[in-house]
This record gives structure tokens, C-alpha cells and sequence, in this order.
């Protein structure tokens, strides 16, 4: 698995009330998404950054959601052009399942 952290600097400060009412209208984009397990959207406590945080089964996985046109939509709706941080996940724990899962 790999985590990628998806990270783009704004315009204008945001409340944690306007990231969450921005990244639900993006959301169901994600559901079904081939490679992804889960994303969480963040918005720094400044409000200064916003982004996500992927967990993907592959980097191919990832990498074929951020195409071109993906980047683009994401400067154009943020005002700002993403920056993607590519993470390997060698050991993993799960609270909800009481497992520690390595690579």
C-alpha cells in the first residue's frame, strides 16, 4: 500500500465549516475509485492549506487518478496547484479492527 498526501496552499483561509462544506461536494467523486481504500480531507488548523491524505493499494493506483485534467480541476477549484507526496506504508494499525498489518 501507499499513502499519498495531497497538499495545496489557498488563496484565503478557511474555517474547518467551509473545507468541510467544499470537500463534500468532491467526495462522491472518490466512492468506487479502482486502488483507493480511503481518503481523509484536511484543512490545516491556520486555514491556510487543505488537501487529502490517500490510501492507495498501488502507486499506479494513484497515480492514475491524478491525471492532467485532475491537477487542473484542482487549481482551478482551490487556486491553487497541488503538491503530491508519495509515502510507503511498511507497517499499518488498526484500532477499529485490532490489527497491526505490515507490508
Amino acid at each position: 500500500m501507499i499513502i499519498s498526501i495531497v497538499t495545496f496552499k489557498l488563496p484565503k483561509r478557511w474555517t474547518v465549516d467551509e473545507a468541510s462544506r467544499v470537500f463534500r461536494s468532491t467526495a462522491p467523486k472518490y466512492l468506487g475509485k479502482p486502488g483507493l481504500v480511503r481518503k481523509h480531507y484536511y484543512v490545516t488548523e491556520a486555514g491556510d492549506r487543505a488537501g487529502g491524505i490517500y490510501l492507495w493499494k498501488s502507486k499506479a493506483d494513484a497515480e492514475s487518478c491524478y491525471t492532467p485534467e485532475w491537477q487542473a480541476t484542482v487549481t482551478e477549484k482551490y487556486g491553487a496547484p497541488p503538491d503530491i507526496l508519495y509515502v510507503n506504508v511498511p507497517v499499518s494499525v488498526d484500532n477499529l479492527k485490532q490489527v497491526i498489518e505490515t507490508a
